[in-house]
C-alpha cells in the first residue's frame, strides 16, 4: 500500500499493514519511493501520513479510544 507524507508529498510504501491499522501503534514501517534504487526501511509517524488523494487516515487506525470520544 502506498501512502503519502503530508508535509513533503513523498510517497511511502507501507511494509506492515497490520501496524498501520492497529490504533495503538503510532509508527509504521515503510520505504520512501524515490530514485531508481529501493530505499532502506524507516519508521514513519502515522499522524504525518495521508492517502495519495490527500484524504486522512481513518480515525480508528490512529486512536484506540475513537468511539469513546465520539459520544
Amino acid at each position: 500500500m502506498l501512502l503519502q507524507d503530508n508535509q513533503t508529498g513523498t510517497l511511502i510504501e507501507i511494509l506492515d499493514i497490520q501496524a498501520l491499522i492497529n490504533p495503538v501503534k503510532d509508527k509504521v514501517p515503510g520505504r520512501i519511493q524515490e530514485g531508481q534504487e529501493e530505499q532502506d526501511p524507516e519508521s514513519f509517524e502515522k499522524q504525518n501520513l495521508v492517502f495519495p488523494s490527500g484524504e486522512s487516515l481513518p480515525r480508528c487506525w490512529q486512536d484506540a479510544d475513537y468511539q469513546l470520544k465520539a459520544n
